[in-house]
């Protein structure tokens, strides 16, 4: 007979007899000492509406794990608002709270000695911290969404975060009144939830359903849903169902599960911030999936959704269709995704979706099986001199897989907005934003930027190339994750303002039009930065943390991670 307490009897029942009075003082019965025990990790943040009710499902989930015969234990962990720190200090912590999450969770119930790991997902970093510390502990368990926020409503239409920055860089320029813009910054976020499109908070939750590490329709329930939380109080019977099977997280992790992942979020119209998850979940659970193992398949992945920042649906239309289950089951049937592929129900995920119902004729969120939206994938993995281990392009606002322009080189995203602001910033631009990679500045989101490049006369028309991350709410040409960064000496340390720059999707290509030799004399005069970190945090992250096509995980843990 299979132990479900696997891992807690140690305590209860172990040789350290003198532990268990904390038990009796928690108010154990002689039968809770043979209960399975389960961490919840909880990230809580009542500053922030992504977090604000994240305690009311921790306990939950802590009360359906009562019921399904299990005793549930929720922890808290760092949680950083990817939105109200943009363009602050604070941005460097938002990747640096991913591995601090994965640090965390990992740290909790190995010392304590859990049996299993639930981890709710609220905002962009929680979701792939939780995953991130599964792979890696390689503990029982899952990842639950906390739910997306309903959008609110300025002069009879659905307005969201997006329409926030679009709307502020609008009034910037002249293109909107100061007033309006206001009104719609005061409307757009009504209530608890994660940012309602397909930014980075529901591109994960995606991932996570397509990868089968989070139940059926996780990710689609609304935060404020009645069934968000019977979600989570049914979550203890799965964690039961997944003990009882002795199903672990790599079990359920193999290369299939990161290509459906990476095909789901592609065909959604993802983030960018989805592919460095990916890449880092992929090294915790010592699966050989990177950039260039993205690079066909993103190729070959049509977009299938209307989701904004390329179109204007959200998460509560999905939710209304059906649930993400309506949209796996498309895919499924496109050939895009594996439905073989295991998960955390013990089904697989052409199991899970069976019975989800069939789309409307009058729907406007999936494409039709044989007209999607765009042949190849938004996001396209390139490389070249400029990006010698890979960059990430998320292009939605051109319809020429090609660009040539003029470099005009910028250290922070501030700067972006007030060259915008000025005039400096014209069609055939390539604006290179450096020197914030993960080594340098923990890399931040510079949302600040690339909303700045999103009026009118400018959207599609110029490019964003970074080592730095961008917000999925983001919209544009926008190349990310540049690797090597600037502060090791990556080539877009190197770049000039007036120097010619060319990508190519469909190639795979980013390229600096210099001779060699002229690169040659500008490394010899090349500098490194002297980066004094003031913050500890992100003195210990820069001290250990990998490049950007390695994910940024730890390379204390990872070899060969540089």
């Amino acid at each position: 007979m299979t132990r479900l307490n696997w891992n807690s009897h140690q305590f209860t029942r172990g040789w350290q007899k003198g532990v268990t009075a904390f038990y009796h003082g928690l108010g154990f019965s002689e039968e809770d000492f043979d209960k399975p025990q389960v961490g919840i990790g909880v990230p809580l943040l009542e500053g922030n509406l992504c977090n604000v009710h994240a305690y009311e499902l921790g306990q939950a989930v802590a009360a359906g794990c009562r019921e399904a015969g299990l005793i549930g234990f929720p922890f808290g962990t760092p949680g950083i608002s990817d939105n109200i720190t943009q363009g602050m200090e604070g941005g460097n912590a938002s990747l640096v709270s991913r591995n601090f999450i994965a640090n965390d969770a990992e740290l909790v119930v190995t010392a304590h000695g859990y049996d299993a790991l639930v981890g709710l997902h609220h905002c962009d970093k929680n979701g792939p911290g939780f995953a991130m510390a599964l792979a890696r502990t390689n503990f029982p368990g899952l990842v639950l969404s906390g739910g997306s926020i309903h959008p609110g409503c300025h002069a009879g239409k659905d307005v969201t975060i997006l329409d926030v920055y679009d709307s502020q860089a609008a009034a910037a320029t002249g293109s909107m009144t100061q007033e309006e813009a206001d009104e719609i910054l005061k409307v757009a976020c009504p209530g608890p939830g994660g940012c309602g499109i397909a930014a980075s908070f529901n591109t994960w939750g995606i991932a996570l359903e397509a990868m089968g590490l989070a139940p059926p329709n996780s990710s689609s329930i609304p935060a404020i849903d009645d069934a968000k939380k019977a979600e989570c109080q049914s979550a203890g019977s799965l964690v039961r169902g997944l003990l009882e099977r002795q199903l672990r997280p790599r079990d359920i992790l193999t290369r299939t599960a990161f290509e459906n992942a990476a095909r789901a979020i592609a065909a959604a119209g993802g983030s960018t911030n989805g592919v460095l998850h990916l890449v880092a979940l992929a090294r915790e659970a010592e699966v050989d999936f990177g950039l260039r193992d993205l690079q066909p398949l993103l190729r070959e992945t049509p977009v299938v959704c209307s989701f904004a920042p390329r179109g204007t649906k959200t998460m509560v239309d999905l939710h209304h269709l059906g649930g993400t289950s309506v949209l796996l089951k498309r895919l499924v049937e496109l050939g895009l995704v594996d439905g073989s592929a295991i998960t955390v129900t013990g089904k697989s995920i052409a199991e899970n979706v069976a019975d989800a119902p069939a789309l409307p004729d009058d729907q406007e969120l999936i494409a039709p099986k044989e007209a999607p939206f765009k042949t190849f994938a938004d996001m396209q993995i390139c490389f070249g001199n400029l990006a010698p281990e890979g960059v990430v392009f998320k292009v939605s606002s051109m319809k020429e897989p090609t660009f040539t322009g003029r470099a005009l080189c910028f250290e922070d995203s501030k700067s972006v907005a007030d060259a915008v602001e000025a005039g400096r910033v014209t069609p055939g631009t390539v604006i290179v934003l450096r020197g914030l990679g993960p080594v340098a500045s923990g890399m931040p989101e510079v949302l600040v930027a690339s909303a700045a490049l999103s009026v009118p006369e400018l959207d599609g028309k110029v490019a964003l190339v970074s080592d730095t991350r961008v917000s999925g709410v983001s919209h544009g040409a926008i190349g990310v994750h540049c690797s090597p960064e600037a502060a090791v000496g990556g080539p877009i340390a190197l770049v000039e303002d007036g120097d010619e720059i060319t990508f190519d999707l469909t190639a795979g290509e980013l390229n600096l039009h210099v001779d060699d030799p002229t690169l040659a004399g500008r490394r010899t005069s090349w500098t490194p930065p002297t980066i004094q970190h003031t913050r500890g945090y992100l003195a210990d992250f820069a001290a250990t943390v990998a490049q950007a096509h390695h994910g940024c995980v730890s390379r204390a843990l990872h070899a060969g991670c540089e």
